[in-house]
């Protein structure tokens, strides 16, 4: 049975410079970075290189907004007066809501003191 090797990009430098030792026309391998050795051993062996994977498509997030400490205690504030409403409701999974956005905003406050 044959060996199957690793793909070229998988290998390390280390072994891409002994695999492109015992090539003929591939000069100054020891020189070589590990993407100039894949490109010396695929012109060597006449493979062609691969085509590049598509990228995925990233959804860009909203823009941040820079708050001052004095915006966010006042958010902050709000949000309190927001929660008290809605516990007066009953609305325990909102009122959770805006409770880890007050904590957040919090801790916000902490950091831009």
């Amino acid at each position: 049975m044959e060996k199957k090797e690793k793909p070229l990009e998988k290998m390390t430098a280390k072994e891409l410079r002994e695999m492109a030792l015992g090539l003929p026309g591939v000069h100054g391998v020891t020189a070589m970075k590990k993407g100039e050795l894949i490109a010396a051993i695929r012109a060597a062996k006449g493979i062609t290189e691969p085509e590049p994977k598509k990228e995925k498509l990233i959804v860009a997030k909203k823009e941040k907004v820079i708050l001052t400490a004095s915006q966010l205690k006042q958010k902050v504030k709000e949000l309190r007066v927001k929660r008290e409403e809605i516990l007066q409701q009953r609305n325990w999974k909102m009122a959770e809501i805006l409770r880890k956005r007050i904590r957040r905003f919090k801790k916000m406050t902490r950091r831009a003191a």
